[in-house]
Parts: C-alpha cells; sequence; structure tokens
C-alpha cells in the first residue's frame, strides 16, 4: 500500500498541485510578516514534499533498477528537480541555517516544471506535440527574418534617434528591444510621441519634418515587423499545428471519391447489361 501510493502518478500529480499552491503562498511577504505561524507551517508543508518526492525517486529506483529508471526522461527530470530541492532541507537542520539564501528558494521553483507531466490526460497528445514541433520547425525562417530585420531597425533607429531619446534607443540592445515590441503593436504610437516632444524641448531644426518622417518610419516598422512579418509567423503557426486534421480531412474526401467512383462502375455496368 505504501508503495503503490509513491508509486501511482495519479497521486504524485495531485502532490505538486498542492505543493505548486504552497510555493505560491510562500512568495507572499504579507503573510509572513502578519501571519509568521502559518508561514512556518507552509515551510514545514514544503519540506514535507520535498521528502515525498525524494521517497517517490528512492522508491521507483528500487522498482524499475537504474538504467530502466533513467532511460526515462520523465524520471531524470523528477531526479534532478528532488536534488536541486535537497539544499532547502538544510534550512531546518541546526547550524546550518545561514547558507539558507534566496537561490536554494528559487531553485525549489524547478519542481513546478513537473506540473508538465498533467499534459498526459490531454485527448491527442502526441498529435498536439508532433504538430507543434512541425510549427517551429516551418516558422524558424520567418522568425529568422524577423530577427534580422529587428537587427538592422535597431540599428537604424539608434543612429537617427540614439541621442534624441537614449531611454529607447540608446544602444542597439535596448533599441532592438523597443523595436520587438513595435512588432507586438506595442507603444507604437506613444514613442513617436515622446520623440516629438523630445525635438520640440531640443530644438532640433526642422523639427516639424523629423517629427512627420519619424511618423512614417514607425509606421513602416510596424507595418514590416508587426502586420506582415507576425502575422506570417502566425498564421504559419497555426496552419502547421492544424496540419493534421486537414490531412484526415483529406484522407476521407480520398475514400469517398474512391467510393463513387466504385457507385459511377457499378452504375454503368449495369446500364450497360441492360443494353
Amino acid at each position: 500500500m505504501f508503495k503503490k501510493f509513491f508509486l501511482s502518478d495519479w497521486n504524485m500529480n495531485i502532490a505538486i498541485l498542492v505543493n505548486a499552491i504552497v510555493i505560491f503562498f510562500l512568495y507572499f511577504p504579507q503573510i509572513k510578516v502578519h501571519y509568521p505561524d502559518f508561514y512556518h507551517f507552509l515551510e514545514y508543508l514544503d519540506v514535507f514534499f520535498i521528502l515525498v518526492f525524494l521517497i517517490e525517486a528512492i522508491l521507483k529506483l528500487q522498482n524499475e533498477g537504474f538504467r530502466n529508471y533513467f532511460s526515462s526522461a520523465w524520471n531524470q527530470l523528477d531526479f534532478w528537480v528532488v536534488l536541486f530541492s535537497l539544499p532547502s532541507l538544510l534550512h531546518f537542520i541546526p547550524g546550518f541555517g545561514v547558507i539558507h539564501t534566496s537561490l536554494f528558494k528559487v531553485l525549489r521553483l524547478i519542481r513546478l516544471i513537473r506540473l508538465v507531466r498533467f499534459m498526459h490526460v490531454i485527448p491527442n497528445m502526441d498529435m498536439i506535440l508532433a504538430g507543434l514541433g512541425r510549427a517551429i520547425r516551418s516558422s524558424v525562417f520567418v522568425l529568422l527574418v524577423l530577427f534580422f530585420m529587428n537587427f538592422i531597425l535597431a540599428i537604424f533607429t539608434c543612429h537617427f534617434y540614439g541621442n534624441l531619446v537614449p531611454q529607447y534607443f540608446g544602444d542597439p540592445l535596448i533599441s532592438s528591444y523597443y523595436i520587438f515590441q513595435m512588432f507586438t503593436i506595442e507603444g507604437w504610437n506613444e514613442i513617436p510621441a515622446v520623440i516629438a516632444e523630445a525635438a520640440a524641448e531640443q530644438d532640433v531644426p526642422y523639427a516639424h519634418m523629423v517629427i512627420g518622417m519619424t511618423r512614417f518610419y514607425f509606421i513602416l516598422v510596424v507595418l514590416l515587423g508587426g502586420i506582415f512579418g507576425m502575422s506570417l509567423a502566425n498564421a504559419i503557426f497555426v496552419d502547421e499545428m492544424t496540419m493534421d486534421n486537414n490531412r484526415d480531412l483529406e484522407k476521407k474526401i480520398t475514400q469517398l471519391q474512391g467510393e463513387i467512383r466504385e457507385l459511377k462502375d457499378l452504375l454503368l455496368e449495369g446500364r450497360e447489361k441492360k443494353a
């Protein structure tokens, strides 16, 4: 009974979910300040789950053997997650409280990756993952084009507006971030407004012409990268994700066409015999 509980995927998935909720509440500083007893209870509960996952790993190693256990990618993930969770236990051992840094608290979050195992209960998960793989492969070229477009536009924008609005285009890295932001149609109208204000304040020669060209330039950025580029990437991604459904429909249509041909042949044969 003891082994069955720890070797049940459903039980462990529920434990993972409950542990995720515990970690969620542990990151509320208000709980630590206003409800210290409850916060300490959550910490001990978190330690309990570390021990549960440790026992699960040990029992699986005994049950499956070293080679079979590590042949599974899920088991490898579980093993490393448990291993990286163990330093958190040192905080509760007398004399080791000093080494409990925020780093170990962050490492505990790695256990949340195990929640991905819930994907096994999703119907047709293999088809979804296959479609996802095809979509990523098909989108690589478009993403590379978007990357180079972002790279070139970032340098151009840095050259023209770096001195005017350094907070947005002071160097190519900052510039590339805000250009990509415009690709997502975010802030495309706010940044030109800031440039217009900066041009007016700094008495830039031909300020009205600069402002007009700026608006035209950023409209081109949004059109090229946002509307055409990102939309194309999304279209390819969605098309590849739904390819399996299209193939099923094509097979059914082909099958129906074959059956229709057989019926036509039978009708023709019947007519010929009557004649």
